[in-house]
């Protein structure tokens, strides 16, 4: 074997053990474990999920280590189009870690369009929990300290997202390399809650993996579908 294809070969090992670790230690999350908050989220086939909504909310129905992976396979854009309240239009698949409700939640979006780009931000809106009291409002972008650019997701193409927060120290994994690391706001130490995905405009199939804790099922107010 000739050096350059024993290079590719070892690179090819190293990346397939990369991403087999990006789920060490997760547990794998069952359509019957979310609480749906909007949009619908549909058993498919070998374990895996759909999502073919324009707008998706979902939580754990227990509490949650601040951890969470999504691996998805991506299939386009959907036919019904949801707008921000701003106006503007985006596609876009990401978890959720401390989701206290509506309006108290650490978001690491992964936008599709209009552009490639990965967005983590704090929204905080102490004493309201309602999408109705906070609205949009509330949001924090947060700086990395180390940043990497986030592949173009493609129509059929697979990726993975995993997010780990370690008390205010966010570090953020594409497709089993670490590309976001930062701190995110204390505010976000003052709610907490489990983790869950969100997705605007995007139909995918995906498997969820988190560490949820031993407690029993409840979505409390929120509905599951």
């Amino acid at each position: 074997m000739s050096t350059s294809l024993r290079r590719v070969a070892l690179l090819c090992a190293y990346l397939m053990a990369t991403s087999l670790r990006s789920s060490e230690n997760l547990e794998s999350v069952s359509h019957a474990h979310f609480c749906i908050t909007e949009g619908f989220i549909s058993p498919s086939e070998n374990q895996w999920m759909r999502v073919e909504t324009s707008k998706m909310r979902a939580v754990l129905g227990s509490p949650s280590k601040p951890e969470a992976e999504i691996r998805f396979r991506y299939l386009g854009e959907t036919r019904e189009r949801s707008l921000l309240r701003s106006g503007g239009e985006r596609t876009q698949i990401g978890v959720k870690l401390r989701a206290q409700d509506d309006c108290n939640v650490v978001y690491i979006m992964w936008r599709i369009q209009p552009m490639s780009k990965l967005v983590v931000s704090v929204k905080n809106n102490p004493g309201h929990h309602t999408h109705a009291e906070c609205e949009n409002f509330g949001y924090s972008n947060m700086k990395a300290t180390q940043e990497r650019p986030v592949p173009k997701i493609e129509e059929g193409s697979e990726h993975s997202l995993r997010a780990i927060l370690t008390g205010t120290s966010l570090i953020v994994h594409v497709d089993g390399g670490a590309v976001w690391e930062g701190n995110i706001a204390g505010e976000a130490l003052r709610f907490n809650g489990p983790v869950g995905l969100r997705s605007d405009n995007a139909r995918f199939d995906f498997q969820f993996f988190a560490r949820p804790e031993n407690a029993a099922f409840s979505c409390g107010k929120a509905e599951r579908k």
